[in-house]
């Protein structure tokens, strides 16, 4: 597939030598800096050193003040607790982080909604259970900002809510006792763009702070780390201290459920957020996506290694569950698309299969996506309706897509590049052609072409063993502080070229009027393999990583394409 190549804007000259000099690095990760918008000494100190000092106040969140109250009162009076939360990773680890602090001086009861009965966010079921169960207080996590009814159905059962989310709310809000989430419009707090589980970890902060040892809460920043990680929220600000110390607890003396979880994944290095990505995030999601999502919540919770390991070696085994689903599933929908000119030649791709398993079609559609990138929504049926999962690509806002179309749907939600939807069969292929013609109308060819954006062009000899020291310490990596992309031009083949798996290049890449050379390895590039062989200059896109191989650690490049001057 043709990508297009985008290098950002270098700052200022004047800019980048100020700041190099104070800073005592190279001019090209200055300009990589500036463009973070670390502009000055100070702003550079705080990028480099988070600090846990440098946490937001939670009592800055509306709504805090009151949770707690509400909280401690519940405490207090002996009344029971319940800790309610979303399926998938952020819900599962928000509900595992506040229910394993509360126990630590009150009993409280979990509940996660069944994917498939039950459907995302509050349910109905889930109130009732709170009733059944005498329970006068529920915190919801990554969860009803937009569930002013049922919050009000408890409401008149005598149930208050706690709601903790970080989605977007519409102009109301539940009337509920409190609700937490900094993007409501009135909400002073700084920062926008926690997870769900650091909505979570900030009202168990606020409540510690008030009652118990502030410190306690740190105790739980690996399950905010892999929150972060898996909701693939910014990685700035408050997120980014968040993040940098979960890491470390994840890597050095994680909850016996995550440590269970990376000796099943076999993990040998240290995890980053890429990962919690694809090693622990798929693993945790399994549950409710194969099964039930209880049983991540079991696991995150788990007292013992010995308990965790057998929790984890459960969720393994689901996992390999949903990658068969997932691999059958995205064969039959290629073969769909491969088989009908009208899908192959359209802007957009609307598959629907009955049979479809409802806990991948999310997975299905992004794999979609990366083979034809297109907006892609992936249905199948469920309690007699048609449900699924759609995705976007860069530049192209998906929500405002479904929009158009909701004079045919029942329900739908989501954001610009991902959303969930469900409808009536009979509406199904007016849906289909509707989206089609809405995408078809407002996507342009520049959408319809993977975008590989760059940070900065650089020669192979700056690239160092200090280069790469101050690399890491920009870490972690993850949305709006990716890992640095280079541009490098006069690239040739040193010696080496391979090819192997049938999909992937490797070769000892050289740059003209450099004595550096480097190893160079290309996922899913065997398109360039012959024209490697052929050519003697290219230009080439790539991040840099440390290759450890019998003990030897040396850079490598991991590239993300090539190009050949004509």
């Amino acid at each position: 597939m043709i990508k297009r190549w985008s290098v950002k804007d270098i700052p200022g000259e004047a800019h980048i030598a100020e700041l190099s000099k104070a800073l005592n690095i190279n001019r090209y990760l200055t300009s990589i800096l500036i463009q973070r918008g670390i502009s000055d000494f100070e702003s550079a100190r705080h990028y480099f050193r988070p600090s846990l000092e440098a946490l937001i106040n939670p009592f800055e969140m509306k709504g805090m003040e009151a949770a707690v109250v509400r909280l401690h009162q519940a405490v207090t009076t002996r009344e029971n607790i319940l800790v309610f939360g979303d399926y998938d990773v952020d819900g599962t680890t928000s509900v595992a982080l506040v229910s394993s602090y509360i126990r630590r001086f009150y009993a409280c009861e979990v509940y996660i909604p069944d994917r498939n009965i039950e459907g995302y966010g509050i349910s109905k079921a889930g109130i009732d259970w709170a009733e059944s169960n005498h329970c006068s207080l529920i915190v919801a996590l990554d969860c009803g900002i937009k569930s002013i009814a049922l919050v009000a159905y408890a409401k008149a059962k005598g149930i208050d809510f706690i709601i903790c989310d970080h989605h977007l709310p519409d102009d109301n809000v539940p009337d509920a006792v409190a609700v937490l989430d900094p993007k409501q419009k009135d909400c002073p707090y700084p920062y926008k763009e926690l997870s769900g589980c650091g909505i979570g970890f900030k009202l168990m902060q606020a409540y510690a702070q008030r009652y118990r040892d502030p410190s306690e809460v740190l105790d739980y920043l690996d399950l905010v780390a892999v929150s972060i990680a898996s909701d693939v929220v910014p990685l700035t600000g408050e997120n980014r201290i968040l993040a940098f110390y979960g890491l470390r607890k994840l890597n050095t003396n994680p909850v016996p459920g995550l440590k269970a979880l990376k000796g099943i994944a076999d993990l040998r290095t240290e995890l980053d957020v890429s990962g919690i990505m694809f090693s622990l995030g798929p693993r945790i999601n399994a549950a409710g996506r194969i099964a039930h999502g209880s049983a991540a919540v079991a696991l995150l919770n788990a007292h013992s290694e010995e308990d965790a390991l057998a929790l984890a070696n459960t969720l393994n085994l689901r996992n390999e569950e949903r990658k068969e689903f997932d691999h059958s599933i995205t064969g039959e929908a290629i073969a769909m698309i491969e088989g009908s000119d009208t899908l192959r030649s359209a802007k957009s791709t609307v598959l629907f299969k009955n049979t479809w398993h409802k806990g991948v079609i999310g997975i299905v559609a992004a794999r979609c996506v990366e083979k034809y990138y297109r907006p892609t929504v992936i249905l199948t049926e469920s309690n007699n309706k048609v449900t699924g999962s759609a995705r976007s690509v860069n530049g192209f806002d998906l929500y405002s897509a479904i929009l158009e179309c909701s004079d045919l749907l029942e329900k739908f939600g989501g954001h610009k590049y991902a959303a969930g939807l469900t409808l009536d069969i009979s509406n199904l292929e007016s849906f289909q052609q509707k989206f089609e013609q809405v995408v078809s109308s407002t996507i342009t060819e520049e959408m319809l072409t993977p975008l590989v954006e760059m940070d900065v062009s650089i020669p192979f000899d700056i690239i160092t063993p200090k280069f790469m020291s101050i690399l890491k310490q920009m870490s972690p990596f993850g949305p709006e502080n990716p890992k640095p992309v280079f541009e490098a031009n006069n690239v040739y083949v040193f010696n080496s070229l391979s090819l192997f798996k049938d999909r992937h290049i490797k070769f000892i890449a050289g740059q003209h009027n450099s004595n550096h050379v480097f190893q160079a390895v290309g996922f899913d590039l065997s398109e360039h393999y012959a024209k490697l062989g052929e050519s003697n200059r290219f230009r080439m896109a790539f991040t840099l990583e440390e290759n450890v191989y019998n003990g030897v650690t040396s850079i490598q490049l991991r590239i993300k394409d090539i190009k050949f001057d004509a």
